[in-house]
């Protein structure tokens, strides 16, 4: 898996004192970065391959300020067009949230979905995770 360490900031906290649970799909976003650049290295947003069709967020523990966290990211599943981001958010040596993204290689001008092609695949390989 893939790892990226982010520090909680101020203002992602909430009135009960831990990190807001909107705050979850943006670090989810920005760990997943590298992956984008498989597909597209110098994330050219002229030449932009991949639309986000769904995603889905357990939060299995409270995450708070104070001490950074870790997230995790993986493909857990590679399909002709699309694929899925297992990702999770680790604090403290806890598991505190994981979520499913679902990507799409999108091909904009022709407004529809293009096979991925095999050298991403095989990187998204390397990086392949087992649920």
């Amino acid at each position: 898996m893939l790892s990226e360490q982010f520090n909680v900031r101020f203002y992602e906290t909430d009135a009960l004192k831990h990190v807001s649970n909107t705050v979850i799909a943006g670090w989810f976003e920005a760990a997943r970065e590298p992956i984008f650049r498989f597909f597209n290295a110098d994330l050219d947003l002229d030449n932009w391959p991949l639309i986000l069709a769904s995603y889905k967020i357990d939060f299995l523990r409270q995450l708070f300020l104070g001490s950074p966290v870790e997230i995790r990211s993986g493909i857990c599943r590679i399909g002709g067009s699309s694929f899925d981001v297992y990702q999770e958010v680790w604090q403290n040596g806890e598991k505190c949230v994981s979520g499913i993204t679902t990507m799409v290689h999108f091909d904009y001008h022709q407004q529809k979905s293009a096979p991925i092609p095999d050298e991403v695949r095989s990187r998204m390989v390397d990086i392949q995770v087992e649920l």
